[in-house]
């Protein structure tokens, strides 16, 4: 076995990032479930839904600021000098505890899709848009989205992508519609990340560049929230957005123009990694809730976790939570030692795994919740719904089970071609 084989094996959380996630938990029980309620319960009624009512933004601000002088802050960002400096592989094990809580990870400022623009700006971006951009999403002083999907083209394959940005003079100009753009509803997003096509002549994967657009630049028409189950997500939103002769500098380009592909190898793998070790915190979640409610109901004479096959669905859940940790710590590992663009295969497996499997056991959960698991008593069907579009941001079950499966091939034909080499 070769030493990286063995490298890639080891998925035990370093020594020192161990006393971090107990802090997090910590943080977690003391400064923010406390506050989960009441901020939902203030934001009821509000008047303006794309607004927070009084006294949520300081319940949350709070939470922020125990957690900044506690030194939990940005742990999103592998091995970077603005952050902790964790590896994939120890952020996995803290994206676990912050996805049982729908507000923790904003108080640690390590909320989608701040953390990929960030990320990205950490990267490639240039010193003055780090200082203008980057700095104030670190100090969690503004949000941001990112703009890729479009109503009327298959956007699963980016190279479909046909929001065009032309260069007029020292501006870009930008035309088209975006929709499910994430984060854009919320009055403190400021700015966007926007997916464009720049050079339509040039080879495929070379004709798109990604630039920054600020929310409030002229052109920028945000004309309504799409909803996910009937739910528009307020304030945060998944909004539909048309861009009409927007003008932007030419500085505002991400890493130079036909570079917008390569730049989402570095923002989507890290990203699908907390993306899915949160949706495990879901699942673990969902399942303390299943074995609560089965522990403190009784119908036709025994407790509901004796009806049926309820005691089962419960192994079942535990079995694919720690089949799932595994694979995704796997495959942080393999960002870690193979790097982005090496580990692909791994984070298209996790990514086509998890999220279902979430869903599955959010779903048994309600089922033994009854009615109630679906209503607003519960948390389950929200984090359902979220699950359940987790199975198409950062690209559907579909697009990675092709990945998978093309690779697979790719190393079948490799090996019977070295086979047939060697009989002959």
């Amino acid at each position: 076995m070769s030493d990286q084989t063995l490298d890639m094996n080891n998925l035990e959380m370093s020594e020192k990032a161990k006393p971090l996630l107990a802090a997090v938990t910590k943080h977690i029980r003391e400064n923010v479930d406390p506050i989960t309620e009441e901020f939902y319960r203030l934001g009821e009624g509000r008047t303006d839904r794309w607004s927070y009512a009084p006294g949520q933004l300081e319940l949350l601000d709070g939470a922020k600021q125990k957690a900044r002088e506690a030194g939990l802050w940005n742990f999103f960002l592998p091995n970077a000098e603005t952050g902790e400096g964790l590896a994939n592989l120890d952020y996995a094990y803290i994206a676990a505890e912050l996805g049982k809580s729908p507000l923790a990870p904003e108080t640690l400022n390590c909320s989608a899709p701040d953390t990929g623009n960030m990320e990205v700006l950490e990267r490639v971006g240039t010193p003055e848009q780090k200082e203008r951009w980057l700095k104030p999403l670190l100090a969690g002083e503004i949000r941001s989205a990112f703009a890729m999907t479009e109503p009327d083209v298959a956007s699963s394959d980016a190279r479909n992508i046909s929001t065009s940005a032309v260069l007029d003079g020292d501006d870009w100009v930008i035309n088209g519609e975006k929709f499910y753009i994430s984060g854009a509803g919320d009055p403190r997003c400021k700015i966007m990340i926007v997916m464009v096509k720049t050079s339509p002549e040039a080879e495929t994967f070379r004709q798109q560049s990604q630039i920054l657009v600020p929310m409030d630049t002229p052109g920028v028409e945000i004309l309504g929230p799409m909803h996910v189950f009937g739910h528009d997500d307020a304030p945060h939103g998944h909004m539909h957005i048309r861009f009409t002769d927007v003008r932007v500098p030419r500085e505002n380009v991400l890493w130079g123009e036909g570079r917008g592909f390569e730049i989402s190898q570095v923002r989507l793998g890290p990203g699908r990694i907390h993306h899915c070790m949160r949706s495990i915190g879901s699942a673990e979640k969902a399942l303390d809730l299943m074995i609560e409610r089965g522990l403190g109901r009784e119908a036709f004479g025994k407790k509901i976790i004796d009806l049926g096959k309820n005691m089962e669905t419960i192994s079942r859940a535990r079995i694919d939570i720690e089949a799932m940790r595994l694979m995704v710590l796997k495959a942080a590992r393999a960002m870690d030692v193979l790097g982005n663009k090496e580990a692909r295969i791994w984070v298209s497996m996790i990514k086509a795994l998890v999220p279902e499997k979430a869903c599955e056991i959010i779903d048994a959960s309600m089922q033994v919740h009854g009615a109630t698991g679906m209503s607003q008593w519960s948390p389950l069907s929200g984090m359902y719904t979220w699950q359940r579009a987790l199975r198409f941001a950062d690209g559907p079950d579909e697009v990675h089970h092709q990945v998978i499966a093309r690779a697979e091939v790719k190393a079948f034909q490799a090996s019977n071609t070295r086979g047939s080499k060697g009989d002959s």
